[in-house]
């Protein structure tokens, strides 16, 4: 069984070869509302989830999975990660183990792949300014990946306080052509493209500001109880989720608002729809990506990067030696 670890994740799957691979899923009739449930662990000092899944590849192999993941809300403060785990790869047909692949890594690259993948299909051409909530491990997937799809030139990293807004700021590598600033949540009255990558249980900015164009990612969170958007946000914007059954399961941003009777659950956008179909997004208000990460996303991305290592393998071994 093969190891693949975070630096071969990202060697074999650039952020723009991980958004069309779920793309193409989606086109090749890829049903998220058939996603298992996500299991999830309450234990002494955090949860332990459990996402398991079974589909196929673009290349037609099938797949299952399953990842094991671990959140550890206090591990920030001794200098380890929040989120750890571990996604185990099998052969569909034989439930032979394939593959084991670093599960934060996978994480990281599918959330800021998904959230592109529909910020492709909502977002003007031309989108350039993007303002990115938190600096951890998610945001900075984020700006890579919304960098593939779109000509970013302006990042606003936005902290809970000014101070940690610049800390936050200068942790970024440089990227090429894109100005990178601290700023304020008010920022994003001036954003195209507004990432929320946080930990927040309440909502980060104030949705009246937001201009009709914006696209908004909301990825910090699959509880019910947490938020990063606010009422306005969700009852004026087109409401994208991964599917309606995981979204009115998991995502706080909609249920805190569905449940006081203030959003209809069928408004809900399906990403397999806007994929598949392209149904008309309505002019004039903005759109809310709200995703809470599911286990059919983190197989489509283990069996992209086990086919790309494997190619990458073969290749290597048929180039004649010196």
């Amino acid at each position: 069984m093969k190891t693949i670890d975070a630096a071969a994740i990202a060697a074999a799957l650039p952020p723009h070869t991980a958004i069309r691979a779920l793309q193409q899923a989606l086109r090749d009739g890829l049903d998220p509302e058939a996603d298992p449930p996500r299991g999830v662990v309450p234990v002494a000092h955090g949860q332990l989830l459990l996402m398991p899944a079974e589909g196929r590849s673009a290349r037609g192999r099938g797949y299952a999975g399953v990842k094991i993941a671990t959140v550890a809300p206090d591990n920030p403060v001794r200098g380890l990660p929040r989120v750890q785990g571990r996604y185990l790869l099998l052969d569909a047909e034989t439930l032979t183990p394939l593959a084991l692949l670093d599960g934060v890594a996978l994480t990281n690259l599918r959330t800021a792949a998904v959230s592109a993948a529909a910020a492709d299909l909502l977002a003007p051409p031309d989108a350039s300014r993007l303002v990115l909530f938190g600096g951890g491990p998610a945001a900075h997937s984020h700006l890579a990946a919304l960098c593939a799809i779109r000509p970013i030139t302006q990042v606003t990293v936005v902290g809970r306080t000014p101070e940690r807004s610049r800390r936050l700021a200068g942790g970024f590598p440089d990227t090429a052509g894109v100005r990178l600033t601290a700023g304020r949540p008010e920022a994003v009255a001036d954003a195209d493209l507004i990432a929320c990558c946080t930990t927040a249980r309440t909502p980060l900015f104030d949705g009246t500001l937001l201009p009709p164009h914006t696209t908004v990612m909301a990825v910090g969170s699959h509880e019910p109880g947490a938020r990063e958007v606010d009422d306005h946000t969700v009852r004026h914007a087109t409401v994208v989720v991964e599917s309606r059954a995981a979204a009115t399961r998991e995502a706080g941003d909609l249920i805190q608002v569905i449940d006081r009777g203030l959003l209809d659950p069928a408004r809900l956008l399906p990403l397999a729809d806007l994929v598949r179909a392209a149904p008309a997004v309505a002019p004039g208000r903005p759109r809310l990506f709200k995703s809470v990460g599911m286990a059919w996303e983190d197989l489509v991305i283990a069996g992209a990067a086990h086919e790309a290592v494997q190619t990458d393998e073969s290749d290597r071994r048929r180039r004649p030696t010196a």
